[in-house]
């Protein structure tokens, strides 16, 4: 795609607390290689959607503690590209923030809105997908999410529903579908009712929209972030990032633009996709040995052991057995070892806690 107002805004600010003790406060898991190919997960979204734009086009949102090590996980990077935000506001502060940046620079900017931590599958359809998307949304000013079908009630995930669409849109291909609601991480049963339905995508947090579209979206259903980001007063325009961030609600997209607008439409993904949020969706995606592991990183050896998820360090000089283990996660960082049943990875954040806090008592 040579598009010259293609812009992609890559969100990444979360703290990936889930995949602790690789992923923690100091280096999230978008700036680790998680999934075991050699580089990050940052890095890997980043060298996908410049087979879509320029570098120059590319805005990357992190934590403020973060804008340097972004810079080194991507050379080439104009200090203007990588915001840092001074405090987690959710993902409605997050887009508008970028997108102001890119306003200054294209006001007739199309901009595809990504997370920097989901591991994509079949390249090509991705990229076939991104393209359909960018059309509809150009050429018929909606705002465009991909959705993914779902293959399990996986309480972790967003979910889409959607429906065929009106007598108005029946020229519509048919991958492309009315989006009636958004929900956010639903209990199981639930999920399990979603799925059986038929009627709902799970959400990628991929949206494709117009600069125009979006900063219209923003005056009309978050008239506060648009007047702080867009439409700053007489006087407040150099007002720093966070003194306009203290003053933000806290308020993702969907919940605060997606759910209420019209014209919001949602294709259906023909690549693989999978938000790597847990150690489970990790186990899930990745390919399994002959007993049902899925080992990444480590020289590790297993003996009657089946059904683990294991990420240990890629360090030459360490050689792990494993034996006797059924449905375990055996996950280590340079200090830190995990094991822990599967069927127990809800308390994985207990576990990081009281780690953390032994350690702050240790120091005293």
């Amino acid at each position: 795609m040579t598009d010259k107002h293609l812009w992609v805004i890559i969100m990444a600010g979360g703290l990936g607390s889930r995949f602790w003790p690789i992923s923690n406060t100091d280096c999230p898991k978008q700036f680790i290689d998680i999934t075991g190919v050699g580089r990050s997960m940052l890095k890997l979204t980043v060298e996908r959607f410049e087979k879509l734009c320029s570098l120059e086009h590319i805005v990357i949102v992190t934590g403020e503690a973060y804008v340097d090590r972004v810079h080194q996980q991507v050379p080439g990077l104009a200090e203007w590209q990588v915001i840092g935000e001074p405090m987690r506001r959710n993902t409605a502060p997050c887009v508008a923030c970028a997108a102001a940046v890119i306003a200054r620079r294209d006001p007739d900017a199309t901009v595809i809105v990504s997370p920097a931590d989901h591991a994509i599958f079949h390249q090509e359809r991705f990229f076939a997908d991104l393209r359909q998307a960018v059309q509809t949304a150009t050429e018929h000013r909606w705002i465009v999410t991909l959705g993914a079908q779902p293959t399990r009630p996986d309480t972790s995930y967003g979910y889409i529903q959607f429906r065929e669409s009106s007598a108005a849109n029946n020229t519509l291909p048919d991958n492309l579908f009315e989006v009636v609601t958004f929900t956010e991480k639903p209990p199981v049963e639930m999920a399990r009712q979603f799925i059986a339905s038929g009627e709902f995508f799970w959400n990628t947090g991929l949206l494709v929209w117009t600069l125009p579209v979006l900063q219209e979206a923003y005056r009309k259903y978050l008239p506060a972030l648009w007047e702080a980001f867009f439409n700053p007063a007489p006087g407040t325009d150099h007002a720093s990032l966070e003194e306009v961030y203290s003053q933000c609600e806290s308020v993702s997209i969907d919940h605060g633009i997606m759910e209420k607008a019209d014209g919001v439409y949602v294709l259906a993904a023909s690549f693989g996709w999978s938000d790597v949020e847990t150690w489970g969706s990790l186990y899930d995606v990745f390919r399994h040995d002959q007993n049902d592991n899925t080992v990444l990183g480590g020289n590790v050896f297993t003996y009657d052991t089946r059904n683990c998820m294991v990420a240990l360090p890629n360090d030459p000089g360490k050689t792990v057995v494993l034996e006797g283990l059924d449905g375990y996660i055996v996950a280590a960082s340079d200090d830190t070892l995990m094991v822990c049943r599967r069927s127990s990875e809800e308390k994985i954040f207990k576990f990081a806690n009281d780690v953390e806090l032994k350690q702050l008592i240790d120091k005293k």
